[in-house]
């Protein structure tokens, strides 16, 4: 699985965060969770107001100038309850705001157990005012919550305040405010004029709406989905957001979940496209798998509008055809249903590729932990759906990993594969390519062969640590010789999200990334030195998008071109993370090869179904 983070663990490990002074770099004190039932047992019931309201709370800040303090007596009506999962709670509003557009009128009470109010109740709260960091070490911003509450409900049924409306005409264009001499934005004062993270900061807790909202990342297994609240982000092809540039991230993008469990209200299952017509409201929440979130109160009806998926175009009896597709996490241990999905993407989408590079092939077992590094079974049953698709009966060929030493869900050791079809390609085999040995390169010009076939690229250099090693391949069309790469590097698990609290984020992971393509330019080059003519094919999950440090690198002095930049720009994008349609996934071909079709399908990362959470891609040459 790629994705612009690690694999998210749910609400259930989060931690609190209880700010004891003014100063954000060292003064964070983490607690544990309230134990469910004993929130607020220490604090009386408050019986009038006390003299702060939830704008003094908030702050012009992110962090608030009553955290780590008692409160007492605030006054509001609810406006949400959250009764499941492991954040249990509920919104509060005063009805009655200041004239000060940065101070929120919202606030979360954090309980704990089930809340026992309901939404219009007018209440008082006691309790103390609380930071909360979902992922404080991952650089997510704060939630101000009270913490430990007692309340007392003051009348039932009361109207609640008008929400604000979420829109092109008040969302800023900017994305970020500039961090203090710290890299943070905690301290620095809320412009909401003029940033979208301070407007969403200064709504935070409070009601929001949307309206006729296009969905831009389908439903997930969560029960929650994207829209895009501004309608002046760039829009892909296909209707989602396309993430362009470090600089200049979306800034209309937000989450949306329900407060009602599923159990009693279905969630809309979405794809890309489809619309949430009319209202949708609730609180605006913080959480670390996304950002800014309305909690939604009330949803509006979804609109299908019929997303299909591609099927690319049927290649010529000549041309070469050479496919990428991250399979995310296969093993003979899945349901049949899997495999015959992606066995249908493979025949039906994809037309039945000569070649068909596979990221994240596991081992026979998956993710059982005990030594198994073979992946015959995982391939073998692979290659059997496809057959049963009606696709060709696929040969193959791969290099067991070491034991761990790849990356990926522990003892799932994955790995990419070649598949070929044997009766329009030949693969070259070589023999010595073991999972320690470094392919190398032989001869000059026409008699310029791998050292190995299959291979790995410099599997000991320190940029594969704990990382997939790319695996190389001679084939034969037609022939005509072409060496083809298949790639997956290092995810980008650890980076801070593009709503961090620091700005701007560290996106960490890079460096590796950086250093693995420097090792396979330097290999490619090699093959150049070679043959100038060499035909070479690069390709994979590179988890990285096509205007990053690692791209540059890997094309550095033309030895290899990536093909998505040749693609219309509003069809760049293999990947949708975050509500960001963007790219992972690449095609590089050397310059002999300059006639090149790329296409890549869109069947998996815009829909609520997927088999993969990736587009696949392909490539029709003429060598």
């Amino acid at each position: 699985m790629s994705t612009a983070s690690a694999p998210r663990p749910r609400r259930a490990v989060l931690l609190r965060a209880s700010l004891l002074s003014a100063t954000v770099a060292a003064s964070l004190v983490l607690v544990p969770l309230p134990v469910a039932g004993a929130a607020g047992a220490a604090v009386p019931a408050p019986t009038e107001a006390g003299p702060l309201r939830i704008h003094d709370i908030q702050g012009t800040t992110r962090i608030s100038p009553q955290a780590g303090k008692p409160v007492v007596g605030v006054p509001g009506v609810v406006t949400g309850v959250r009764a499941y999962g492991s954040v249990k709670g509920f919104w509060l509003q005063d009805p009655n705001p200041d004239a000060d557009p940065a101070t929120s009128e919202g606030v979360f009470v954090y309980t704990g157990s089930n809340p026992t109010v309901k939404v219009g109740d007018s209440v008082l709260v006691s309790g103390k005012v609380t930071e909360y960091y979902p992922n404080f070490a991952g650089g997510s911003q704060s939630i101000t919550e009270i913490t430990g509450p007692a309340v007392t409900v003051l009348s039932a049924g009361n109207p609640l305040p008008a929400p604000v409306v979420v829109d092109t005409r008040n969302i800023p264009g900017t994305y970020a405010p500039p961090a203090a001499a710290d890299g943070s934005v905690d301290s620095v004062a809320l412009n909401p004029e003029k940033y979208a993270l301070d407007f969403y900061e200064s709504l935070e807790g409070m009601l929001v709406q949307v309206k006729d909202v296009r969905v831009v990342q389908a439903t997930d297994k969560y029960n929650e989905l994207w829209v895009a609240a501004d309608r002046q982000d760039q829009r892909s092809q296909r209707g989602g957001l396309l993430y362009e540039s470090y600089r200049e991230p979306n800034v209309g993008r937000l989450m949306v979940q329900q407060q009602a469990p599923v159990t009693q209200q279905p969630f809309p299952v979405a794809n890309v496209g489809d619309v949430l017509t009319g209202a949708t409201t609730g609180p605006l929440d913080y959480n670390q798998f996304g950002g800014y979130t309305l909690v939604a109160g009330t949803l509006g009806a979804l609109q299908d509008n019929h997303l299909q998926r591609e099927v690319t175009a049927q290649a010529g009896e000549r041309e070469l055809t050479i496919a990428t597709y991250n399979v995310e996490n296969l093993a003979a241990t899945n349901p049949d249903a899997k495999f015959a999905e992606l066995a249908q993407g493979v025949v039906t989408n994809l037309r039945s590729p000569d070649v068909v590079a596979l990221e994240e092939i596991q081992d026979d077992n998956g993710s059982k932990n005990d030594g198994t590094v073979g992946a015959s079974r995982t391939v073998a049953k692979f290659v059997e759906a496809i057959k049963a698709a009606g696709g060709p009966a696929y040969d193959w060929r791969s290099i067991d990993p070491e034991d761990g030493k790849d990356g990926g869900e522990p003892g799932g050791n994955i790995r990419q594969v070649f598949l070929f079809n044997p009766q329009r390609v030949s693969f070259t085999d070589i023999p010595g390519g073991t999972a320690t040995t470094a392919v190398g390169v032989t001869g000059t010009g026409a008699t310029t062969a791998l050292t190995a076939s299959p291979g790995r690229i410099e599997p000991g250099d320190e940029a594969w640590t704990n990382s997939r090693k790319p695996l190389v391949g001679q084939f034969s069309f037609r022939g005509k010789k072409v060496f083809v790469i298949a790639n997956h590097f290092n995810s980008k698990g650890g980076d801070q999200g593009i709503d961090s609290r620091f700005q701007a984020p560290t996106r960490g992971s890079e460096v590796q990334r950086l250093k693995q393509a420097t090792v396979e330019q330097a290999f490619v080059a090699k093959l150049l030195a070679a043959d100038k003519e060499a035909k070479v094919v690069s390709l994979g999950d590179f988890n990285d998008y096509q205007f990053s440090p690692a791209l540059a690198a890997l094309t550095k002095d033309g030895v290899l071109r990536d093909l998505v930049n040749e693609l219309p720009e509003k069809e760049q994008y293999s990947y949708v993370y975050q509500g960001n349609s963007q790219v992972l996934d690449h095609i590089l071909v050397s310059p002999e090869l300059g006639y090149a079709k790329y296409d890549v399908v869109h069947i998996n990362a815009e829909f609520a179904k997927q088999a993969s959470d990736h587009d696949p891609q392909v490539v029709r040459l003429k060598p």
